[in-house]
């Protein structure tokens, strides 16, 4: 590690944390990864290991501590009975010769002593815990962030490899441990006496196999297409409507439990046996030993036959097998120090960066993609890379016609790790400062390495985004125009911007010719437009989808420019953002957004165009003129009587800007149960602080 000053190594460690929560959230909660599992543990590993050599700088939520993401979906949340711990990783033999040794020194064991350790295929897939009560299946939870999880049972009842009942099973499934004669024997040596409280816990997967015929299908009826097998088996068990994960083939391998009524073994291999008598899936190639050498053999076996196996896996666990020793060893952190994650390295080859293509996402991002000479690696051939951004293609120094050698981990699309040629006289990759789309600016704001489009109401690539915006509920909420209706409209070429929506009663008689439209149904649509006419200015403003202006901020801006109109004269004058910025509640990232959106060119057009078929009204403030009239009110907790932008627009009507955070400028704190650093802050700074009880019999009384 590079010598940093405390300064620097609190920097790195602030960019680590955001970057780190931002991958957990794309792999926990989106299973959208974008970079390799490999990629993300050193992220982890540089995190652990600034903060070991700047203990000071450790903090209690450090991303090194840390498992998974709390759950956000619609399902129901679970709080786990034991938590659901991750493992720690190790990437080379010495670390695994150290690993033992330190459960030799912990346990004080004397040298002569083995420490047998069992070892198993570390399967990528989605963690799941299931609970069983007296034999019968009543709990089915996702890890989420090791305490939380999500409520999964109705889904796991549609997976066949798992058992609804464990009582009186007639056999394993046959791809537990060993042949069905072997799970007989266990049957008939443990008898039909399962644990009255029995949490099983383990890895819903997709076979490579299923998943490849499921892309095909999905491909053939025009729906998602999924990265890899894991992405895969996630979003099919985290479906609201279990009739969707019944139609995926998910499997389920079972690698450990959480709380049990009673052990049920002395041994974690014994265990392992044990739950595959009672029917459910263990690896075949799980097996204990007592010598680091064959611990080791068997990782390179595993690591060898990886390419066969039915499932995809990225390494191999080891777990110390005398469970008493495991109680001893306990854990630290998000880790127990009984096992460990061997690794395997990612697989790379070398081949010719051949193009350089731009696709344009559905906000706007340019995100640079290589077009590679088709290349084997793993059993795979990769013709394609992501290159993330444009700082990432000038920091490789990427040009067309490279020698580059590539790196793929798992099934996440793979990455250029090495420019082999960069030192040859090649021409310079020029990134476009316009989108290949539409042709307006490409820009990055400042601080960000995201180039974006700027031609956001006529940009083709965010069209459908945009105009599921426009008429969003928060902006001008076109009843009757979802996604759907705004889908095909534009498959039809009747939708190009949100100034055609004003057009479409051009297209009544052609509509009603069309399947799923009756008469009713295009004149309310119609209808609904029609009354749009007129529209609120600060729904209209937010509509528009300029980055980084919200309902607040809208209201903000026409509370002090009036209209829209004045807002984009003021935007495109000498001083603009200079002006922008000076109003309250607008800073200078909001006032530079403003000031590209409005120096497009396309933008204008676009706006000159919907501003020829609707009105939007002049600003008028709903607020009274009372005591609180342009003071500061920050709602915290939860708020159990009203929601929180109900709130908000009651401080509004008298006159009060609500604020997101507390500072020596607020005047009110409105506090909920859970309020938590904001009332500190508060109580810290001697701001007033009311309950929402005594917030209501003030807004009465105004």
């Amino acid at each position: 590690m590079p010598e940093l000053s405390e300064a620097e190594a609190a920097n790195r460690l602030m960019r680590l944390a955001k970057e780190i929560a931002r991958h957990d959230r794309l792999y926990h909660d989106r299973d959208e990864p974008e970079i390799s599992d490999a990629q993300y543990d050193v992220l982890v590993r540089e995190n652990r290991e600034l903060e070991e050599h700047f203990p000071n700088l450790a903090r209690a939520d450090s991303p090194s501590k840390r498992l998974g993401a709390a759950p956000t979906s619609a399902l129901a949340k679970v709080a786990h009975a034991r938590p659901m711990l991750s493992l720690e990783n190790a990437f080379s033999d010495e670390e695994i010769r150290d690993f033992v040794g330190r459960v030799r020194r912990f346990l004080s064991l004397p040298a002569d002593e083995p420490v047998a350790l069992t070892a198993e295929p570390k399967i990528d897939g989605l963690s799941c815990s299931l609970r069983y009560e007296n034999g019968e299946l009543v709990l089915a939870a996702t890890r989420g962030d090791g305490g939380v999880g999500e409520d999964v049972t109705a889904n796991v009842r549609t997976i066949g490899d798992i058992p609804q009942s464990l009582l009186r099973s007639p056999r394993a499934k046959s791809r537990g441990v060993g042949a069905e004669e072997r799970v007989s024997t266990l049957l008939d040596t443990n008898g039909s006496e399962v644990p009255r409280i029995l949490e099983i816990r383990g890895e819903v997967y997709m076979s490579k196999a299923d998943f490849a015929a499921l892309n095909e299908r999905q491909e053939a009826a025009g729906g998602k297409i999924f990265a890899n097998p894991r992405n895969a088996a996630a979003g099919s068990l985290r479906q609201k409507d279990a009739s969707v994960t019944a139609a995926r083939p998910l499997r389920f391998l079972a690698h450990g439990w959480g709380e049990m009524s009673e052990p049920l073994a002395a041994t974690q291999f014994d265990a392992m046996q044990r739950i595959a008598g009672f029917g459910l899936p263990v690896a075949d190639l799980l097996r204990r030993f007592e010598t680091i050498d064959d611990l080791l053999g068997h990782y390179a076996a595993i690591e060898h036959a990886r390419a066969d196996l039915p499932f995809d896996i990225d390494g191999v666990v080891y777990k110390v097998d005398r469970l008493d020793w495991q109680e001893r060893l306990g854990q630290v952190a998000r880790a127990p120090r009984w096992g460990l994650a061997h690794k395997f390295p990612a697989e790379k080859a070398e081949t010719t960066l051949e193009a350089i293509d731009i696709q344009v996402g559905r906000t706007g991002k340019l995100t640079p993609v290589g077009r590679l000479k088709p290349v084997g690696v793993g059993g795979v051939m990769v013709a394609n890379v992501t290159l993330h951004n444009r700082d990432e293609i000038v920091r490789l120094g990427l040009r067309i016609g490279d020698r580059v050698r590539i790196q793929r981990a798992g099934d996440v699309i793979p990455q250029v790790v090495e420019n082999l040629t960069r030192d040859e006289a090649r021409a310079d990759y020029l990134f476009p400062d316009h989108c290949p789309d539409c042709g307006s600016e490409a820009i990055a704001e400042e601080g960000e390495v995201d180039v974006r489009c700027t031609g956001g109401l006529v940009c083709p690539a965010q069209r459908i985004e945009r105009l599921k915006h426009f008429v969003s509920r928060g902006a001008l909420d076109i009843e009757g125009l979802g996604e759907k209706t705004i889908v095909e409209f534009v498959e039809l070429g009747w939708l190009h911007s949100p100034a055609d929506i004003f057009r479409l009663k051009q297209h009544r008689a052609e509509l009603l010719g069309r399947e799923g439209w009756k008469e009713k149904s295009v004149d309310n649509l119609l209808a609904a437009i029609e009354a749009k006419r007129e529209p609120n200015p600060a729904r209209f403003l937010f509509g528009l989808g300029i980055r980084h202006v919200g309902t607040v901020t809208a209201k903000d801006l026409l509370r002090c420019f009036g209209t829209v109109q004045a807002l984009r004269k003021a935007a495109t004058g000498e001083s603009g953002q200079a002006e922008l910025a000076g109003v309250e509640g607008v800073g200078p990232v909001v006032a530079e957004a403003l000031v590209d959106f409005f120096h497009g060119e396309h933008n204008r057009e676009a706006l000159d165009d919907l501003l020829f078929e609707v009105r939007p009204q002049p600003f008028q403030s709903q607020a009274k003129q009372t005591e609180w009239t342009g003071k500061t009110i920050v709602f915290t907790g939860t708020l159990e009587t009203m929601s929180r932008d109900e709130a908000k627009a009651q401080a509004e009507r008298l006159g009060a800007r609500a604020a997101g955070s507390v500072s020596v400028k607020t005047d009110l704190v409105v506090a909920g149960p859970g309020a938590g650093s904001k009332l500190k802050n508060a109580e810290e700074l001697g701001v007033r602080i009311v309950s929402e009880q005594e917030w209501a019999l003030i807004v009465a009384e105004a």
